[in-house]
């Protein structure tokens, strides 16, 4: 039997490891981030944050073939571990991609009390398409990651009119 293929992903921020966490189990946040591409649109987060529950993050994408079609990326997810805030776990699929489903798992390090390692392991399993699609998922979970830093780090500024304090 082939070893299983493993996608590692590291990421720091410079926030608190609840504050990581929580931008996974909260629909406003996790949409600007999970799945989240150059070219797509989220249209859809709905998030049941509870082990059995999950989450469903749609993800309209134009076709690669060229034309101006577009098609709905639906990422779905099982919650198998959440604890708060130093693990989550899910068995992960794409809609009509994906005949099974995957697991992901997150370590949420605190490494001080403002800066969190994030720690993502995602087992492909050990079939031909897990290897050739290992890259590619690497990838786009640095891509996702990094997008989350953008996310728990930028500020929106209150602007006040005159007259107005």
């Amino acid at each position: 039997m082939a070893d299983s293929i493993i996608v590692r992903v590291t990421q720091r921020y410079n926030v608190s490891a609840e504050k990581v966490f929580d931008a996974w189990m909260t629909p406003a946040q996790a949409g600007r981030f999970l799945f989240a591409t150059r070219t797509g649109n989220i249209l859809y987060c709905e998030i049941d944050p509870r082990v059995g529950g999950g989450f469903t993050v749609t993800d309209r994408r134009p076709n690669a073939d060229g034309d101006e079609s577009f098609f709905d990326a639906q990422h779905r997810g099982v919650y198998t571990e959440i604890s708060r805030p130093h693990r989550l776990a899910f068995d992960f699929s794409v809609g009509h991609y994906a005949d099974e489903s995957t697991r992901v798992t997150i370590d949420f390090v605190p490494m001080g009390p403002n800066i969190c390692e994030l720690v993502l392991g995602h087992d492909l399993g050990d079939s031909e398409d897990a290897r050739a699609n290992e890259q590619r998922t690497r990838q786009g979970w640095v891509n996702m990651l990094e997008k989350l830093d953008k996310v728990l780090t930028t500020r929106t500024w209150g602007f006040k009119t005159p007259g107005n304090a």
